[in-house]
């Protein structure tokens, strides 16, 4: 009853007295198992190929098992312009054709499972409440008309997505025909578009594909960009493919019809000329453009070619792989100290592993990791190894290695192997030599590889500049390193504030006030406004200089700006009026900053005492000792060399040996003008023994000791009191 129920509803009243059981009877069976695939198969080829798709199917319909193909011989069917031509064939089929049948079953039966998936899904949504079983009677019947449909030949109708009924005998409703005909459509669809995706995967693993997608990357295609342009050489390609198979599938088809025998135009086609058909040839050069650039030029093969050639170096091949005795060796090597023969065991690993160079890098890069200071002894030892290919970077990082741990002998003889190679050292290892010998205070060599740099026609970056110019200013030329700024600045190179600071602190060391003027206008336009040390350089600057008004000029500017003077800025400014012995005004100026809340530190009372020395106010000067002894630190150096002067002159022998005592123990803190100054003060005060003793230690730093001074110690031990020296 729920059969013929839903048939009332599914099909038309000519339909009642049919019987169920007669649809699904042997006879029906055997009528539909007598098609042959090839029928769709002659629309499908007309179309495009379709494949097998996955598409999950029914469990009871997935493989059509009652669609079984007989050995009787059938017509089969050939396309050619629309048109069918049927032809029978009593003869046994060949291994090539049980093949294609045996395709077009499996064409057939992935149609018929997509189309009864979808089709149970509809039956379902629009009968709920009906069992499995008879939904699959339901979808019996309306499978058995389609293939019956498609035995007359009205496939044609399912393709075109007509919804009217293919037969005259209105088995099925209007709505029921126009479901099967857009569920063949969707069907349909489905399986061109998994065609077309299944070719889509082939293509793109094609060979050319794979080429352009190398080229691409080789030139800085990256990214969601070159799996763009992939697609798109895949797509270009398939269609490429799919123009030539319609040709020779258009030949086929004329051949085919010749075969047949069309009337009389077999006769005339054989009887007329071939036409020849081909593509049309390519004019002129393949012109390769990717965002504009014109890729077709032979130049771009070389850059190919060493692109190539950098890979090896960037994407190195993989280590061998170490075991056995070979390994026993390499741990032996790792676990070695720095006064062990490592020779024996490089010698028998090599024997062993028949390294290449990324054999000898994997070594190297182990033993750095395990002991850094044997990997520099085993690296140079390497360089001379055959099969490690040695290039300059490897001579460059040993250089760089030694030079930034101050080990400048073995930085040089690295060095000294690449000129003994013949190998001229490049902009890198010329830039790490004038780092290496700059931080040394080497300025002969610093600039000898400044200059070398520039005759290999190499430009200097920021960082060259900044040694060269720290180098100019340790040996006490801020000239040439100003030379060296200015330089900078015409390449629009921005000197940093550490160069400006080094420039202005040393124009101020030297009493150079306008070379500390300069410095400090050229700061400021860079965009550098003045800081409290900037301005008390300018101040020291000045003072040195002897120009106290224009150091208090700078002073004042530097509180305008904001900046509170601190015990040493405001010891500089004591210091330039103790140059010109304006007492008066120093006095004033402390006055003046007490009373906005300052209060002396060491440094303002290390430069009184010094001032009262030379005026030998002994009492006073020990007074201001106390006050620093308040503070809790001990004199400055630079105040026993004032002791030692205000001592001497005064005859103070006890204290004067004293002081001198705690010179000499620290002599080389003492300046060429230190040591005169001292000397001076033991010959006024007849210490002329200790004054040629000090004059012995100044020779002997190297400093010259001036000719008056010379003469005046000679003069000395003549008509001066000899006093005698402690020892």
């Amino acid at each position: 009853r729920e059969v013929v129920q839903l048939s009332c509803n599914l099909i038309n009243p000519n339909f009642f007295d049919l019987n169920m059981k007669q649809l699904i009877s042997k006879r029906t069976i055997d009528k539909l198992s007598k098609l042959k695939a090839t029928q769709i198969l002659s629309h499908f080829h007309s179309k495009s190929s379709i494949p097998t798709s996955s598409l999950p199917p029914s469990t009871s319909w997935t493989k059509c098992r009652f669609f079984q193909i007989h050995n009787t011989p059938v017509p089969k069917f050939v396309s050619w312009s629309g048109k069918i031509f049927i032809h029978t064939d009593t003869a046994t089929d060949t291994a090539e054709e049980m093949v294609s049948e045996t395709e077009d079953d499996a064409t057939m039966n992935d149609f018929l499972s997509r189309f009864v998936w979808i089709m149970r899904g509809k039956l379902m949504e629009v009968y709920p409440d009906f069992g499995k079983k008879t939904i699959d009677e339901m979808l019996l019947v309306i499978v058995a008309k389609v293939v019956s449909e498609l035995e007359k030949g009205g496939f044609d109708q399912i393709v075109g997505g007509k919804s009217s009924s293919p037969s005259q005998d209105d088995d099925f409703s209007h709505d029921l025909w126009k479901t099967v005909w857009e569920v063949s459509n969707v069907v349909l669809e489905d399986m061109e578009k998994a065609k077309r995706k299944d070719k889509m995967k082939n293509f793109l693993q094609a060979e050319q594909v794979k080429e352009m997608c190398r080229f691409a990357g080789e030139v800085g295609i990256r990214g969601d960009m070159l799996r763009e342009y992939r697609f798109k050489w895949a797509r270009e390609k398939m269609e490429e493919s799919e123009f030539y198979h319609s040709l020779e599938r258009f030949k086929e088809e004329e051949q085919q019809g010749t075969e047949y025998g069309i009337g009389v135009v077999e006769h005339q086609s054989r009887a007329e000329d071939p036409k020849l058909v081909a593509l049309p040839k390519r004019r002129g050069k393949i012109n390769y453009k990717i965002y504009g650039l014109d890729l077709s030029d032979s130049k771009w093969s070389q850059v190919a070619d060493k692109i190539h050639e950098a890979e090896k170096i960037i994407c190195p091949q993989e280590p061998k792989k170490i075991d056995g005795k070979c390994k026993i060796i390499t741990e032996k090597l790792l676990s070695s100290q720095e006064q062990d023969d490592y020779s024996p065991l490089i010698a028998e690993w090599v024997q062993l592993l028949q390294p290449s160079r990324v054999d000898w890098i994997n070594l190297l890069d182990r033993l750095n990791n395990r002991n850094p200071s044997l990997y520099l002894k085993i690296a140079e030892h390497v360089l001379g190894e055959e099969s490690f290919q040695t290039n300059i970077r490897d001579y460059s990082k040993l250089v760089d290695a030694h030079a930034r741990d101050n080990r400048l002998e073995d930085a040089e003889r690295i060095i000294r192997k690449m000129s003994e190679n013949g190998i001229v050292p490049d902009i890198l290892t010329s830039t790490i030599m004038v780092h290496m010998y700059s931080k040394a205070g080497d300025l002969d060599r610093a600039k000898a590889a400044f200059e070398s740099l520039r005759t290999q026609g190499f430009l200097p970056d920021m960082g060259v500049y900044n040694s060269m110019i720290l180098a100019y200013v340790n040996a006490g030329d801020p000239k040439k390193g100003e030379s060296l700024m200015k330089e900078m600045e015409v390449r629009d190179i921005k000197p940093s504030k550490k160069i400006y600071m080094a420039l202005l602190r040393s124009f101020s060391q030297h009493g150079d006030a306008n070379g500390a003027h300069r410095i400090a206008t050229t700061m400021q336009f860079s965009g550098f406004q003045p800081t409290l040390e900037s301005c008390m350089l300018l101040v020291e600057a000045f003072g040195k200089a002897g120009d106290p008004d224009q150091a208090r000029q700078n002073f004042d500017y530097m509180i305008k700006l904001g900046h509170k003077p601190d015990d040493r800025c405001t010891a500089t400014m004591i210091a330039a009026y103790e140059k010109n012995n304006l007492l008066d005004k120093a006095l004033n100026l402390l006055i003046e900053l007490e009373k906005d809340g300052f209060e002396p530190g060491v440094a303002t009372y290390s430069v009184l005492v010094d001032w009262l020395s030379k005026m030998q106010l002994i009492d006073e000067a020990e007074q201001l000792l106390d006050k620093i002894a308040e503070q809790g630190e001990a004199p400055p150096f630079k105040v026993h060399i004032s002791l030692c002067d205000m001592y001497a002159r005064a005859n103070v022998e006890k204290k004067a040996l004293q002081a001198l005592g705690v010179l000499e123990a620290k002599q080389e803190q003492l300046e060429p003008e230190d040591f005169e100054r001292i000397i001076w003060s033991l010959i006024a005060g007849g210490f002329v023994q200790d004054a040629q003793k000090f004059q012995g230690l100044m020779e002997a730093r190297g400093f010259t000791v001036s000719e008056q001074l010379q003469v005046t110690l000679m003069a000395s031990q003549t008509f001066l009191r000899r006093r005698p020296s402690v020892r």
